[in-house]
């Protein structure tokens, strides 16, 4: 069972972890690490590392998307950004990468996205995905799913990821024809993602929409305001713990079928990647760690989707740094620093061969101590 405190009389919270709380404990066996693999696959879709992109404008454009599906890892454009709202938005990113500590970040942000979105640059932009050769995949929020999947279908993606800060499977509304995931995934012949969820109840249902993966969190990191927005804040390794459980039960459920959790928020270095897979991730999501490399479209600054939310935004813009090195040295190396912010990748894979593991798979099940009180 899990601890549960009770904070005051009638009112109890239950203990959650962050993946800082804990670290992996090693096994009686080691492995070379040119043993190791880090494949997975989504669908029909292999991936060398499992490595997916947040939607952030300030690292995925069409061509760091490309990129990263070059070296292994799947890149997710945001059809909702400025990519399908201006024909060329590398002057803007310029703008916005000059921005330092201006106290107008966020109102600058709001405004450039305020420009109407354009259904023939969806369109354009997928098709400058396609010709990148690799597998094509876009995001868009829940609300505005409806309207504009026609548009994206018709463009040919890959695979579509339906995101949110928190998505559900029972969207209750009054005003809007909420969109009923189950109906709209099963009309869909291709993979969906689905998320961000925190909690093994929303995992299971997101699960039985048909979803073929469900991203676990909701993004954050030192950037991310909203738990000083909405109050809300899940500790990752407990909330990627839950989904797993959800998972295994789901398994039990439907004889079989596998849903891929795609952790998202709390990872900045390779160890914290690692900490994410043992705890049951098949992958994750990185955002503020791709835009220190050099083909980062911003130029080192970096911002949530939900930064620029009209009326509510929940992301700081962070200041604009030095690139460290390409994304190819960011994901492999060589690493120059001991701080495990360069080869993420190559890092997994050492953690991996030290605890004796051949694959993600396997490394699921790697033991966890708690190191925190």
């Amino acid at each position: 069972m899990r601890d549960v405190v009770e904070i005051g009389l009638g009112k109890t919270a239950q203990r959650g972890y962050h993946l800082d709380d804990i670290a992996i404990v090693p096994s009686r066996r080691t492995r070379d690490v040119e043993d190791v693999s880090t494949a997975w696959q989504l669908d029909a879709y292999p991936f060398g590392i499992p490595c997916v992109a947040h939607p952030s404008d300030a690292t995925m454009s069409p061509a760091s998307a490309v990129r990263l599906g070059e070296l292994g890892g799947l890149g997710v454009l945001n059809v909702e950004g400025l990519w399908t709202r201006y024909e060329n938005p590398a002057k803007i990113l310029e703008e916005l990468a000059g921005l330092g500590e201006d106290a107008r970040a966020t109102k600058r942000l709001q405004e450039v996205y305020a420009e109407p979105i354009r259904p023939e640059l969806i369109a354009e932009r997928v098709r400058e995905l396609r010709a990148g050769g690799g597998t094509v995949a876009v995001r868009v929020s829940p609300q505005h799913t409806l309207a504009l999947a026609p548009v994206i279908l018709d463009a040919g993606v890959d695979i579509l990821v339906i995101q949110g800060t928190l998505v559900s499977a029972e969207h209750v509304s009054t005003t809007d024809e909420p969109l009923n995931l189950k109906e709209f995934i099963a009309d869909l012949d291709l993979p969906v993602i689905v998320g961000g969820c925190t909690d093994y109840k929303t995992a299971l249902h997101l699960m039985r929409t048909g979803a073929a993966g469900v991203i676990v969190g909701i993004g954050g990191d030192d950037w991310s305001t909203t738990e000083s927005v909405l109050g809300i804040r899940v500790p990752m390794a407990t909330a990627i713990a839950d989904a797993a459980a959800a998972r295994r039960d789901y398994l039990d459920e439907t004889g079989g079928r596998y849903v891929h959790l795609i952790a998202d928020g709390d990872m900045q270095t390779s160890g914290d990647i690692a900490k994410a897979l043992g705890c049951g991730a098949d992958a994750v999501m990185l955002g503020e760690p791709l835009s220190l490399c050099e083909e980062a479209p911003a130029g080192g600054a970096w911002w949530h989707s939900a930064a620029s939310h009209p009326s509510l935004p929940r992301g700081a813009f962070e200041v604009a740094g030095e690139p460290i090195g390409s994304m190819e040295r960011l994901l492999f190396g060589p690493a120059d620093e001991p701080d495990g912010q360069l080869n993420l990748f190559g890092g997994l894979r050492r953690a991996m061969a030290k605890c004796g593991y051949r694959d993600l798979k396997e490394f699921q099940k790697v033991g966890l101590v708690l190191d925190r009180p």
